[in-house]
């Protein structure tokens, strides 16, 4: 655009960029040519993790918190994951800094990957058929919500919507 003679507050406009950015690629653009223009990279800090230790943190991901110390519950947060990563690799990770590191891995979390191993399937489902059948009827005798509240907060049910397990 700046070799058409596109002025910078136009360039900014077309773009939909600040007239600021516009006039620092112009500036660049002038100084350097378009290869000054080119991108950099993604932003950021590099990962202070080698490939090798991220497989090797997945794989203790997998195997659960129960297996490195915390046995209360089946949930990997994000302080969970960057003491775990403090222990194993001597590399210290904020908690903000572990969160993007498990999306990175395509986790999230305080939400568990998988069912906890202690998951007894002939009693959920005794009480999907028994207790939540009753619920069910309880609260269409009324035409309420039905109310679930965890360590996040608490969420509304319409009973109209489908349930999953």
């Amino acid at each position: 655009m700046f070799e058409q003679k596109i002025k910078p507050t136009e360039v900014a406009r077309q773009l939909r960029v600040s007239r600021k950015s516009a006039y620092q690629w112009h500036r660049l653009w002038r100084d350097g040519g378009v290869q000054a223009l080119a991108s950099g990279g993604p932003g950021g800090s590099r990962c202070r993790l080698s490939l090798r230790c991220l497989e090797k943190l997945a794989v203790y991901l997998e195997q659960g918190p129960a297996a490195h110390g915390w046995v209360e519950d089946q949930v990997w947060t994000a302080s969970r994951v960057a003491r775990l990563i403090g222990r194993k690799f001597h590399v210290s990770y904020s908690v903000s800094g572990a969160t993007r590191l498990m999306h990175r891995l395509g986790l999230s979390p305080q939400v568990p990957a998988r069912r906890v191993a202690e998951r007894d399937e002939q009693s959920v489902i005794a009480w999907r058929e028994a207790t939540w059948a009753e619920v069910k009827r309880a609260r269409a005798a009324c035409e309420g919500y039905v109310c679930f509240e965890g360590e996040a907060g608490f969420t509304g049910l319409s009973l109209d919507a489908p349930t999953s397990p």
